[in-house]
């Protein structure tokens, strides 16, 4: 499921919701192409930390934590940059999923 994101420039981001296929097969990358470098670091640092004290075997756990928290954390932070739901639809689909709350939708001027 997606949602869709806007700015006050009138940008719109479509982001999906939920669990990230993307970061589950290719881990550190969609975050580096999605141009969020803070958390593709992390994410390739945890992955090498892990591989280090696992000689290589447990490399792939991080990625795994990361597909099912990646879209919210990039969400949250696209709200804090100053986006907002585009659409009731998304308003509602990021209520149901308590990325947002009842009192962000008062401030959003919905």
């Amino acid at each position: 499921m997606h949602v869709r994101l806007s700015n006050n420039a009138g940008v719109i981001k479509e982001v999906k919701v939920g669990f990230s296929w993307t970061t589950f097969f290719f881990g550190f990358f969609p975050a580096l192409f999605r141009g969020d470098l803070k958390w593709a670091a992390i994410m390739l640092i945890t992955a090498i930390a892990v591989g280090i004290f696992t000689a290589g075997i447990g490399a792939w756990i991080p990625g795994i934590i990361f597909s099912f928290v990646y879209n919210k954390v990039f969400i949250k932070e696209m709200l804090e940059k100053g986006y907002r739901p585009a659409d009731e639809h998304s308003q509602a689909i990021l209520q149901g999923k308590g990325i947002i709350s009842f009192a962000a939708k008062q401030n959003a001027g919905f």
